[in-house]
């Protein structure tokens, strides 16, 4: 039998799932419930910045509207509808974790996309917000050059660079906000 742990203790722990979890909005969780599904329909072990963004853009509408166009965002879920049957294949089995973060974990997160939410955080934080919102997650989880959202995003020919700078504008907005 497992006993709860405090948020205290979680803490101490490090960033984990109970952490994570209670540190989010209702609307992000169903975010984090979403990706959780698919990683486990994908035979995938943890969470990772892919899942994320499959669910960020299929959920967020704000999310959405940071692309430069709707054909970009079909183009996007295209590919990752496809992870699960092609160039996704490889990531199975695997951990997600651009050499930044270090070890395996074992609360159903990729390394990366433990930092992009924790990430998320602080930038909720930082503009006067107890909780991370879509836009949040998604400035993280494309700020790692090295995450797999990252490679599904230059795939599908997304300027990287630019969204980024569209991300850092929206994000800004809502600290003057």
């Amino acid at each position: 039998m497992q006993f709860p742990i405090s948020q205290q203790q979680a803490l101490e722990r490090g960033l984990n799932r109970t952490s994570i979890e209670a540190r989010i909005s209702e609307a992000l969780a169903a975010v984090v419930t979403g990706a959780r599904r698919r990683a486990l329909r994908d035979g995938d072990r943890q969470i990772d910045t892919a899942h994320l963004l499959h669910t960020l853009l299929e959920s967020d509408p704000e999310v959405r509207a940071a692309f430069d166009s709707g054909q970009q965002v079909a183009r996007l879920l295209g590919y990752l509808v496809q992870r699960s049957i092609g160039y996704g294949l490889r990531w199975q089995g695997g951990v997600e974790d651009s050499g930044a973060l270090g070890a395996v974990r074992e609360d159903g997160w990729s390394p990366v996309a433990a930092g992009a939410m924790e990430k998320a955080c602080a930038l909720a934080e930082r503009r006067g917000s107890e909780l991370p919102d879509g836009i949040d997650l998604f400035a993280a989880v494309v700020a790692d050059s090295e995450s797999r959202a990252v490679e599904v995003l230059e795939r599908a020919g997304v300027d990287v660079r630019a969204l980024r700078v569209r991300l850092e504008a929206a994000v800004e907005r809502g600290v003057e906000a």
